[in-house]
């Protein structure tokens, strides 16, 4: 695959996995789906550190533009240096957004891990930070919780859903950095055509041997005339008219 379409395959999966990240974090703070609970009292800890808004959003979102940006033209114009301005700065993008994409993981694993805050019998706090995550399999537990109402139910679909989306951000990120690295010294493998009426447009060469030598020893068709204008008689020469 052209390195070019590769680039924008992972910015356009990259865009909406932030999308949701930011959805998934904004939600976390309205426990199921009511703003009585949004306080630092009843909300965890790993739901205010906005790991999803920031890690798995943001930090997503401006390496999924670049890499958008980067199988488009070149920086200076269309094919412009194989585009590799702009593949450099994807590298830098997509390392940035690996950091982002590895906290947001970290941060929801450790919330599945430790999970929410609720109350049970009256006390609030952090009821399964010791069964080390093995209530996310005995589901006969979660109905503990009376407060906020199916908040566990509420914070591991969501948390799970980060886990996964930022799985796959991690994923594409790692490819990015390696496909934008090979796009830098070889180029996006598009050239560069002048159609007929002027308009620059592309094509991806074929890459296969045989074709590049047809190319490289094609010549252009020589023009000759007919060999009947050649030998046919011009006008002689006479007399100037009075």
């Amino acid at each position: 695959m052209c390195t070019g379409k590769c680039a924008r395959f992972v910015g356009l999966s990259l865009i909406p996995l932030s999308l949701v990240c930011i959805v998934a974090n904004a939600l976390l703070l309205v426990p199921n789906g009511e703003t009585t609970w949004t306080n630092y009292d009843h909300i965890s800890l790993h739901v205010w550190l906005m790991a999803g808004f920031i890690g798995g959003g943001l930090m997503i979102l401006c390496p999924g533009i670049a890499a958008v940006r980067a199988g488009g033209k070149g920086c200076c114009g269309a094919g412009c240096c194989g585009n590799r301005c702009r593949m450099l700065r994807s590298i830098f993008s997509s390392a940035f957004g690996l950091l982002g994409a590895i906290y947001c993981l970290s941060v929801s694993g450790a919330a599945l891990r430790t999970g929410p805050i609720c109350s049970m019998n009256g006390d609030w706090g952090y009821h399964f930070k010791e069964t080390s995550g093995s209530y996310l399999l005995n589901r006969t537990h979660w109905s503990l919780c009376v407060e906020p109402p199916g908040v566990v139910y509420w914070n591991v679909t969501l948390f799970s859903l980060l886990v996964a989306a930022s799985c796959l951000e991690i994923l594409l990120c790692g490819v990015q950095v390696v496909n934008a690295t090979i796009g830098v010294f070889c180029g996006d493998c598009r050239k560069k055509e002048v159609g007929w009426r002027g308009e620059e447009l592309y094509r991806e060469p074929t890459c296969s041997l045989a074709a590049s030598s047809r190319s490289l020893f094609r010549r252009a068709p020589l023009t000759e005339a007919p060999l009947t204008a050649l030998l046919a008689p011009g006008p002689l020469p006479g007399p100037p008219p009075p």
